[in-house]
């Protein structure tokens, strides 16, 4: 959404984005201020990890990295570099930690997954030129907004079942009172005079007809749309889905980009400074 936006939109001169999550935060930080020293180690890292000649020993070279990732004392360089191989490398990209914060998914099956997107990587470094790149909680953000803002939205989803309930991206858990702590904050922003949007899945809950988001965000324009997802321990949930868009605006126009995830985007016309808010789903 973010980089969307900056590309499709060049009126957009200024961009905040948030995240309760250090390490992603570290590693916007690192492609935006240090995309030479980061493209050097993650070619060095790649150099090593395509050497290996077996399974198990990238299963062992993943485990290192993983185990030192997970000391939480590295510099800026290579803790993004072994974010970027972790994410590369593990059971299908996915990102979920312990309640201690700890990294914890297994090693995935590729046969040669590149770790360093050079041109992709000095591109994003260029157009996060425009972009200040905060660490903390989302009510943090309030105090940047001025003018015309736009506040985007794209919180750890609510589980989809009772037994499908992850939401580990950190170590704390975005759970129904941090979802009706994020409302109170879009009501926060509305009364101001500002616009946001925020995407969530369609959730139900155990009865059908509870409407989570429909009750919680009555007031507002909730509009469904759907989205592939291709992560699923289950293969036969993987596919497209249901998911919300809640604005407190009108006037969008439907645009035929689409995410990585297939998520069809609403863009609001006019001059904006753009806080999105928070992101650390995926990469």
């Amino acid at each position: 959404m973010l980089f969307h936006m900056l590309q499709k939109y060049p009126n957009i001169s200024y961009a905040i984005i948030n995240d309760i999550n250090g390490d992603l935060t570290t590693c916007y930080r690192t492609v935006k201020d240090q995309p030479e020293a980061l493209i050097e180690s993650l070619h060095n890292i790649e150099r090593e990890y395509h050497s290996l000649n077996s399974y198990d020993a990238k299963r062992d070279f993943y485990l290192a990295i993983r185990k030192r990732y997970n000391e939480k004392n590295l510099d800026a360089i290579e803790n993004t570099t072994n974010f970027f191989f972790l994410n590369r490398t593990c059971f299908n990209g996915l990102y979920r930690v312990n309640k201690k914060g700890m990294f914890n998914v297994p090693f995935g099956r590729y046969e040669h997954p590149l770790l360093c997107d050079e041109e992709t990587l000095i591109a994003d470094s260029e157009i996060l030129q425009k972009v200040e790149i905060l660490n903390g909680d989302f009510e943090g953000t309030f105090e940047y907004a001025s003018g015309n803002t736009l506040f985007y939205f794209d919180p750890p989803y609510r589980p989809l079942t009772e037994t499908s309930s992850f939401n580990d991206y950190t170590k704390e858990s975005f759970n129904d009172a941090a979802q009706i702590r994020l409302k109170e904050f879009c009501d926060k922003i509305d009364k101001t005079g500002f616009k946001f949007m925020l995407s969530n899945c369609e959730c139900q809950g155990k009865d059908v007809t509870e409407g989570f988001f429909d009750v919680l965000y009555r007031k507002y324009h909730i509009e469904r749309v759907l989205a592939n997802r291709s992560i699923n321990s289950n293969p036969n949930k993987r596919g497209k889905l249901t998911e919300i868009l809640v604005r407190n605006y009108e006037g969008t126009q439907r645009s035929s980009y689409y995410t990585n995830f297939m998520q069809p985007i609403l863009v609001a016309e006019g001059q904006y400074k753009y806080i999105v808010e928070p992101t650390n789903k995926s990469l």
